[in-house]
């Protein structure tokens, strides 16, 4: 097994571990775009099936949209000389977006939520518990900055969720993956990739130009993109501004049940009390203006 195969399924097996995304008897459906992302994600999750002695069904689904220069002759032959248990399920969703989205505007958004809602639509009708989606390492950080310069949250992209109605799991087992090595597998394997420029919708120039930011921030510093990701995971609520979260407004009760013989000190900062008036209130010294 190549190198960069080994690399690839090591990421995907801790990050499976991790966020336990995969149980036995789980009936989990790839959603193969016939982008390099979900090809490398299906590859991938074939061969830890095969490890595993079938503990887990694997099912991939295709959803052609109806773009105009759709050609899906490569992945029909790649899924039959694959094995892999599949579908190509053909649904006019490209004539709804043309309809419904002003001319100028991209076409992504409302796109992906009519390729969502089939997806879940064919797993629910089909007994599938788990939708498993290409997204990798690099799609979290953006999506994380994009929500963060764009949108005003913190936010990005779960490794695992319960969807809405509660009846199926969305799992990522690519969040520990970087692109790079997902495009040089792809290139190794010799995947037959369908472009996602078919619609000829302009690019998302946001996630364009969020990409190219991490990247020369990558250039003096290459531990960015990884520290951008630990940082999903690694939270300090008492750190941050959301009310919703943290009880600032209990800050000061806490102060006032502090024990009066504990006299640890939490860091070296200079105490409030040392930078101005002070009166004391049960033996606690307390700022008075």
């Amino acid at each position: 097994m190549a190198d960069l195969e080994k690399k690839l399924l090591h990421y995907t097996g801790k990050a499976i571990a991790d966020y336990k995304m995969i149980h036995k008897g789980d009936r989990v459906m790839v959603c193969l775009s016939g982008g390099k992302d979900s090809y490398t994600l299906l590859t991938l999750l074939n061969t830890l099936r095969l490890k595993t002695h079938n503990k887990f069904e694997l099912f991939s689904y295709t959803l052609d949209q109806g773009q105009p220069g759709w050609d899906d002759s490569g992945l029909r032959a790649w899924l039959a000389d694959s094995g892999i248990p599949h579908l190509i399920e053909s649904r006019d969703t490209y004539s709804i977006v043309l309809d419904k989205v002003a001319d100028g505007k991209t076409y992504c958004s409302m796109c992906s939520r009519l390729r969502r809602g089939n997806i879940y639509r064919y797993a629910r009708d089909h007994g599938f518990n788990k939708i498993a989606l290409g997204h990798h390492r690099d799609d979290l950080i953006e999506s994380l900055l994009m929500s963060i310069l764009y949108s005003g949250e913190v936010r990005s992209m779960p490794p695992k969720l319960l969807t809405d109605n509660k009846r199926h799991i969305v799992i990522r087992p690519l969040v520990y993956c970087q692109e790079r090595d997902i495009a040089a597998y792809a290139r190794q394997q010799g995947f037959p990739i369908i472009p996602c420029n078919l619609c000829g919708s302009q690019a998302n120039l946001t996630r364009a130009r969020v990409k190219q930011l991490i990247a020369e921030l990558a250039q003096h510093n290459p531990k960015v993109p990884s520290n951008m990701l630990n940082a999903i995971g690694n939270l300090r609520i008492s750190q941050l501004m959301d009310k919703r979260h943290w009880n600032f407004g209990g800050l000061e009760q806490q102060m006032l049940e502090l024990d009066p013989s504990d006299s640890s000190e939490a860091d070296d900062s200079p105490e409030p009390w040392d930078q101005g008036p002070v009166a004391r209130l049960g033996g606690i010294p307390v700022i008075t203006e």
